[in-house]
């Protein structure tokens, strides 16, 4: 189904704007310094997010109750509803659809701790609620007083590209006007660590190298992501400032391994066609690639045989953000549409941090060194997640 249009009816979809935008990352709070910390390479050491303090959002006693990802994931959100400037909104006819890729983990872990040193009377009677994925999306909904579509889509690392959208196609069909889309992660704890550790997805030289020849895994981060999402006209009708528009989404799946992705790169490219069908656009239109790129050998490699696939000897420029943010997980595709729109209000592509020598095998144009002017505002960002989950979104302006 094209966003813009319904499938099956002769009625056209509503064209969906972007009107706000909000970031926490390693990088810092707030989405201009997500966009700094990518030309820069600037970015804390451990890859958590700086100077987070929930009190600035929550209460005393809330924060207690509520696990560290839905805060991130409620901060960004935050900031694009105060981006957008949406005054007065229909209740019933505002969402929310936020992802996740593992949820409360941080709550979960500290609780089978009392339990195993205190006892289960010990145990918080707020496990369930804190650990629970939708529990971002929660927060966020009863905080804006919106009962529209309240939703969470918990694909691993392709759960922020699917939130958006998903988020979109329920603007485009008209069930809403307006939509909070994003994601949101935080799972830095020893027992997260481990386990990314021990099935060496986890860089060993602590360091972040995307398409780079001695790649060797990813670094652990967290953050989170947001957009608004607005029906076009309406948005024109306040007089919105429309930073671009989701022109189109795709969605496959690998169906072959439960973390490593198709070595030929079928899934993705399938993915990435049927997005730029989606939007109705030709690949030649295409001004840039915000790719997954992660840094682990299997992941990069089959990207850039996905994209090479697709577009031929002569790609996009394509950048991978993972440089600098690490790997947020079900966080890292919100993030990544938050550059992608900055990127194409500010026309400029962001260099792949890490990078020194590109692997031999991989015939892409990877950005890297210094910034490069966007050719065309029309961005292709792609997710890809454990389960062999794929999604990519078209996000742009129109001529």
């Amino acid at each position: 189904m094209r966003i813009g249009e319904l499938a099956g009816t002769p009625v056209n979809g509503n064209r969906v704007a972007i009107t706000g935008i909000g970031a926490v990352s390693c990088c810092g709070i707030g989405a201009n310094t997500l966009f700094e910390g990518l030309l820069s390479g600037t970015f804390s050491d451990d890859r958590r997010i700086p100077d987070f303090d929930p009190l600035q959002w929550f209460g005393a006693k809330e924060v207690r109750r509520v696990d560290r990802f839905a805060q991130v994931s409620f901060a960004a959100a935050m900031e694009a509803v105060e981006d957008a400037g949406l005054g007065d909104v229909d209740p019933e006819r505002a969402g929310v659809i936020f992802g996740t890729g593992i949820g409360g983990m941080t709550t979960l872990t500290a609780q089978a701790a009392v339990l195993a040193e205190r006892g289960p009377d010990r145990v918080t009677p707020f496990l369930a609620p804190m650990m629970m994925p939708n529990a971002g999306a929660a927060q966020i909904s009863m905080h804006q007083g919106w009962t529209g579509p309240a939703e969470t889509v918990t694909t691993a690392c392709a759960a922020g590209t699917h939130a958006l959208g998903a988020a979109a196609r329920l603007v485009a069909s008209g069930r809403v006007d307006v939509v909070i889309g994003g994601s949101g992660e935080s799972v830095m704890d020893p027992l997260t660590f481990a386990g990314f550790k021990n099935m060496t997805a986890l860089s060993t030289t602590g360091v972040s190298k995307p398409f780079d020849v001695d790649r060797d895994g990813f670094i652990l981060s967290e953050g989170a992501g947001a957009l608004i999402l607005e029906n076009w006209d309406l948005a024109v009708a306040r007089g919105a400032r429309i930073y671009a528009e989701v022109l189109g989404a795709g969605s496959t799946s690998d169906a072959f391994h439960i973390t490593a992705p198709r070595s030929d790169g079928s899934g993705a490219r399938r993915c990435m066609e049927i997005a730029l069908e989606d939007a109705g656009i030709t690949k030649d239109q295409v001004g840039h690639i915000n790719a997954h790129g992660t840094s682990t050998p299997l992941n990069d490699l089959s990207e850039a045989t996905a994209i090479s696939a697709l577009f031929g000897a002569t790609t996009p420029p394509v950048t991978s953000a993972k440089g600098v943010t690490g790997h947020s997980l079900g966080g890292a595709g919100a993030l990544e549409a938050v550059a992608s729109v900055l990127t194409i209000e500010r026309g400029i592509i962001p260099p792949t941090i890490g990078l020194n020598t590109i692997d031999p095998e991989i015939a892409i144009d990877v950005v890297h060194g210094e910034p490069r002017p966007l050719p065309s505002p029309i961005i292709l960002s792609n997710s890809f997640g454990f389960g062999g989950h794929n999604g990519c979104l078209v996000i742009g302006k129109r001529d």
